[in-house]
């Protein structure tokens, strides 16, 4: 093997095991996920510039620069938490604007006018509601999360039941905000 080979193959190498490091880091997140319009894991782990840009834009401070404890080539990186706070899917999407090395992209068709949540917003994460502790299906009344989804007909009502219309839902997390019981009835997971 020459000279030339050997550095070749190291950096293939390299590459191959520093990709197998970054989709794995990406396969165990739990409670976090990707602001809006962000591009698949490793593009976007690539294209990321950690300058916080998006942060700082988020007028309601739900994105935050993730911790060096989940990894190195997550660190800094941005994310949501949205057990912890929902995204109110902004006018103008001010977190994707800012973003100039584009890891946050929207088609040309995602923009929003007024109050109105776009066909093209992406699905942030799962949601579904625990039956076993909405007080709704417990038999009492609530309609705690009755107008919270800013998605028309996402979050539905059959008689005094909430269902949740996953092909229409983006997982927010507006309804889980909502919800008065504790621990909360919507659960919410993070789309692989």
């Amino acid at each position: 093997m020459d000279r030339r080979h050997f550095f070749k193959s190291g950096l293939n190498n390299a590459t191959k095991t520093a990709v197998q490091q970054a989709d794995k880091a990406a396969q165990q997140r739990v409670n976090w996920i990707r602001p809006p319009f962000a591009l698949a894991e490793l593009d976007f782990l690539l294209a990321c510039t950690r300058c916080h840009a998006c942060i700082d834009a988020c007028p309601h401070q739900v994105i935050f620069p993730l911790s060096a404890k989940l990894g190195l080539q997550t660190v800094n990186t941005p994310a949501l938490d949205l057990t912890h706070q929902a995204c109110l899917l902004c006018n103008d999407w001010p977190c994707v604007s800012a973003c100039e090395p584009a890891a946050l992209s929207p088609p040309p068709a995602a923009k929003k006018d007024d109050d109105e949540v776009p066909d093209t917003c992406p699905p942030l994460a799962s949601a579904h509601i625990d039956t076993d502790h909405c007080i709704a299906y417990l038999g009492m009344e609530c309609g705690a999360c009755n107008d919270s989804c800013p998605v028309e007909g996402a979050l539905f009502w059959v008689k005094t039941r909430p269902f949740i219309d996953l092909n229409l839902c983006v997982g927010c997390g507006q309804c889980r905000q909502a919800c008065i019981y504790d621990p909360k009835a919507i659960k919410l997971a993070c789309l692989r």
